[in-house]
């Protein structure tokens, strides 16, 4: 073949590509699925800009893996809708608990290393703060593997943050629960090793151990052993993010507006603080894909990163949830931080997966319905919208649910719609269908089921959801 021939036949492949490609974006971009789907009714499918509509997410960044390669990446909408900056893919986001697996790869690098071990007593190796034993550790201890798999018996599930130009607490003050933090002591209250609780306090204790043996701040030394080997050059654990960075940071979003200071400070780094792109965290999950499979370690042993993805406790491995079915493995992780919601989704053994970053509350269901949409266009086994049975009920019976009830989380919201209710909590909306005449279901990820109470008089009064009361106030 001549030259001009050669080139014009790589001319003519890369087109090709190229159109293959936007083919798929668009089949995803308009093929995006519900979480739930109704046994025997149609299959809906979405387009992303009025889901976008529908959540009130501002901004979405999508990166797609697929043969261990970024396929694709994407950016949609706004990182600040009032100034109409657009989401780029250089824009950084606040990954929330993502923050979590990424910072347990540079835990387990001092592992790989020797310098920490997974099962010893953490208080051997902490030197600028101690867990406090009780009668909980008396013979069962604080250990590294406890710490990342949330077996720790550790308190404080998450953290909230702190609100730009107030006061941040160190780490010491936030495991004390010591003024300035906003948090409860992170202390053991059950035994070690007896059971699965998730816990952002394990996580800071973890970060400050690492602190400890590294004796470099947490930034710095996962900058060198996991960011910056893996090629995550638009990530840092900086907290606050610096003045360098931040001309492209999104600003976080509730409730149709921007929070207070753009967004909130995360001194508990290792649990909420991590400041990336999707793409970086498609970039972390293929490295891991390939340790797992002995194909690379610039940053993990092959040896390592399959305890990392092994259950430890429950379904979570070493900084990752272990899902989906065994003949087709999936490692995860979720992630909110205050006005940012985020996921990470990736099929062990496959090359496939993808990281969906969003700027607002109601972003994970969002992000559910992307994820569900790429799966079909790119095939991953087993996940899939979930299939429930429903029945329709009368107006005048829908009616009578609707109204505003308290509970300990927070006020709900709840409307007749057409296809059943719709609740709002937060912000956030979701559409319930009918199980029964007392019994909703939700149409979106991460909201249990709603049991409604009647009084008496035979008018509704309550609902109870994962044990949790609402009571109706109007």
């Amino acid at each position: 073949m001549t030259p001009r021939l050669l080139s014009l036949a790589l001319l003519a492949f890369s087109v090709s590509a190229q159109n293959s490609g936007s083919a798929k974006i668009a089949k995803v971009e308009h093929g995006l699925l519900p979480a739930v789907r109704i046994k025997g009714a149609p299959v809906e499918h979405y387009d992303i800009q009025s889901r976008m509509a529908h959540y009130r997410v501002p901004g979405v960044s999508v990166a797609v893996i697929d043969n261990y390669e970024i396929e694709w990446a994407k950016g949609y909408g706004y990182r600040d809708k009032e100034q109409k900056l657009p989401v780029d893919m250089q824009t950084l986001f606040e990954a929330g608990s993502i923050s979590k697996p990424v910072a347990a790869a540079g835990a387990l690098w001092l592992v790989d290393r020797h310098k920490l071990a997974l099962d010893d007593d953490v208080n051997g190796k902490l030197k600028s703060w101690k867990v406090p034993e009780n009668e909980f550790t008396r013979k069962e201890k604080v250990t590294l593997r406890r710490l990342l798999s949330h077996s720790a018996g550790l308190t404080v599930h998450g953290f909230p943050g702190y609100e730009a130009g107030k006061p941040v607490p160190t780490v010491p003050q936030v495991l004390d629960g010591a003024t300035p933090a906003n948090t409860a002591a992170v202390r053991v209250d059950l035994v070690p090793g007896t059971q699965f609780r998730y816990s952002g306090g394990g996580y800071t204790v973890m970060q400050l151990l690492v602190v400890d043996v590294a004796g470099k701040p947490f930034p710095e030394f996962l900058a060198e052993t996991v960011l910056r080997k893996i090629g995550m050059d638009r990530s840092t654990y900086e907290q606050p993010l610096p003045s360098r960075l931040a001309g492209n940071a999104a600003t976080a979003y509730e409730d149709g507006a921007p929070i207070p200071g753009k967004y909130h400070t995360y001194p508990e780094m290792a649990a909420a603080g991590l400041w990336t792109t999707a793409s970086d965290l498609a970039r972390f999950a293929i490295e891991i894909m390939k340790s797992a499979e002995g194909r690379s370690s610039r940053v993990l042993s092959h040896e390592i990163v399959t305890q990392m993805l092994t259950k430890q406790s429950g379904d979570y491995g070493l900084g990752f949830g272990i899902e989906g079915p065994y003949a087709a493995p999936r490692f995860a992780h979720g992630g909110v931080d205050e006005g940012f919601e985020a996921m990470l989704v990736c099929l062990r053994g496959s090359g496939k997966g993808a990281a969906v970053m969003t700027n607002a509350q109601g972003g994970m269901a969002l992000a559910r319905e992307i994820l569900l949409g790429i799966a079909a266009e790119y095939g991953w086994p087993g996940y899939e919208s979930k299939e429930r049975s429903a029945i329709q009920l009368a107006p005048q019976v829908l009616s009578a649910y609707a109204g505003r009830y308290t509970s300990p989380m927070g006020d709900v919201r709840i409307e007749k719609a057409a296809r059943g209710l719709e609740l709002t909590f937060r912000g956030n909306r979701v559409t319930l269908a009918a199980e029964s005449e007392t019994r909703f279901f939700a149409l979106g990820p991460g909201v249990p089921d709603i049991e409604f109470e009647r009084g008496p008089d035979g008018k509704v009064k309550s609902f109870i959801t994962d044990g949790v009361r609402g009571v109706k106030v109007e």
